[in-house]
């Protein structure tokens, strides 16, 4: 893999993205509410050392805005008091200043130009406008094929049309710029951890505070 990694320690998540940010870039992050505690796990068996992923979501960078702030397109599940949305959407990158709550963050830079950039953009704004769904079930076919390389070059056995969860948004929004994050995968089965992999040569910017290790493998390596 021919990739540069640089982590920031030091930074607090808004300087992190401040300087780091640009259109067109995918983020990564974790969170610490039990949907990504789950995913960080059930994504175990593609990390080279056993241990959970360091990442949980995945997203794009869209452009920073009149009212000062960085905008990005993702796949969420956003759940507040009355209120539900799942599916693609566009946030304030706000959402993930708060260093406690999202103790992991990456930024991916892929060497877009300007007229790919414009592709991945115009590709995330058409599935806003479409109202794409966030899906459970193809997460769910995700994990399932996980283990196997083998099933995971076939398509989802839970595909649906007009749904994606968050990698497999990034890695649509990329195709559209003729890019293939994991070229042997089916896009709907493109996780976090594999994006954090990509073979493709890239720039990763890191800001890590929570390595992934459970609480048991912790006292058997100090046993």
């Amino acid at each position: 893999m021919d990739s540069d990694h640089a982590t920031s320690a030091g930074l607090g998540n808004r300087e992190f993205i401040e300087r780091h940010a640009a259109p067109g870039r995918i983020g990564l992050c974790t969170g610490k509410e039990w949907m990504s505690k789950l995913i960080r796990k059930a994504q175990s068996p593609l990390t080279g050392d056993g241990h959970r992923s360091l990442w949980s979501h995945a997203f794009i960078f869209n452009e920073r805005r009149a009212d000062g702030h960085w905008w990005v397109l993702e796949s969420d599940l956003d759940i507040h008091y009355k209120q539900v949305r799942l599916g693609v959407q566009e946030n304030r990158v706000d959402r993930y200043f708060d260093n406690d709550l999202v103790p992991n963050l990456a930024i991916l830079d892929f060497g877009l130009d300007e007229a790919q950039t414009k592709q991945v953009q115009v590709a995330g704004l058409d599935l806003l406008s479409g109202l794409s769904h966030y899906s459970l079930t193809e997460l769910v076919g995700t994990l399932f094929a996980m283990p196997s390389r083998r099933l995971r070059r076939h398509g989802n056995v839970f595909a649906r049309n007009n749904a994606l969860f968050c990698s497999a948004m990034v890695q649509h929004c990329y195709a559209a710029a003729d890019v293939r994050l994991l070229p042997d995968l089916g896009g709907k089965h493109i996780t976090p951890q594999d994006i954090a992999e990509s073979p493709l040569p890239h720039q990763s910017h890191r800001l890590i505070r929570d390595l992934g290790v459970s609480h048991l493998r912790r006292l058997s390596l100090g046993a």
